[in-house]
């Protein structure tokens, strides 16, 4: 099974670039990020006529989260349940692997916080604070859980290429980190850093910096329940769609599991 996920940063702006990874990757499943779209504006038809299905939570300019399948997922949910949040940034489904057999997938678009002194930033908190009781519940249901997305949280020194230049600034917070290392302990593993400890491999690069210097950060993630750790075979970012013109900031990220 091949699960990859993409912030697009606009999926009107980036179909083009999204159609071509998928026909040349061929993942089981991928998990998009700020599409930016209403839901009526979603192209399911044209996914459906290559194969694909589709399943979308969007808004109008800002945000959006999409699962696109090679199957049909099951039990499809939107947002999180019991916490009122007018930005649609998550979606939910059950996909049945031949080999893993039911799996929930999760494609989720974390905020980004803006600044530790902002409202964004509380925004930030409380939506991970309902995650990841959202989580704890979805842990009762499932045995087996993909959660992937932009979480926009860097989780160690080693996923920022110059920690001292963003100390002190969201992504890389100790309220951050804190957040996705509860969620690890609540039975999750970061199957890309799992399985490639020492890389210095980024998803994120602000525009405004050639790409070739390098200057990114890993906060984009596939975190696994533990229950598929033995199932982890592969993981890596394809940069490739970051050097195509007019490209996402964020690069796919994918994990393979056996």
């Amino acid at each position: 099974m091949k699960i990859a996920t993409w912030n697009v940063n606009s999926l009107n702006v980036r179909l083009s670039h999204v159609i071509e990874w998928l026909n040349n990757n061929q993942p089981d499943i991928l998990c998009l990020q700020e599409t930016k779209q209403d839901n009526d504006k979603f192209l399911h038809e044209e996914f459906k006529s290559l194969g694909w299905y589709s399943y979308h939570n969007g808004q109008k300019t800002y945000n959006g989260v999409a699962i696109i399948s090679k199957k049909p997922l099951t039990d499809i949910s939107i947002n999180i349940d019991g916490y009122a949040d007018i930005q649609s940034r998550l979606i939910s489904g059950t996909y049945e692997d031949n080999k893993l057999n039911k799996i929930r997938i999760i494609s989720a678009y974390i905020p980004n916080g803006q600044s530790l002194d902002s409202e964004k930033f509380i925004y930030k908190q409380n939506w991970l604070l309902h995650f990841y009781k959202l989580l704890i519940n979805l842990k009762t249901k499932y045995k087996k859980i993909i959660i992937s997305g932009d979480f926009n949280i860097s989780p160690q020194n080693i996923d920022c290429h110059d920690p001292k230049i963003w100390k002190g600034k969201n992504l890389v917070s100790a309220i951050e980190r804190d957040y996705f290392e509860k969620i690890l302990n609540l039975g999750f593993t970061d199957s890309f850093r799992y399985l490639n400890p020492n890389s210095l491999d980024y998803s994120w690069w602000d525009y405004r910096i050639p790409l070739k210097r390098n200057l990114g950060m890993r906060i984009d993630h596939i975190l696994t329940t533990n229950s598929l750790v033995e199932n982890l075979q592969k993981s890596f970012i394809d940069k490739s769609p970051r050097e195509l013109e007019r490209p996402s900031d964020h690069a796919p990220v994918i994990t393979e599991l056996k």
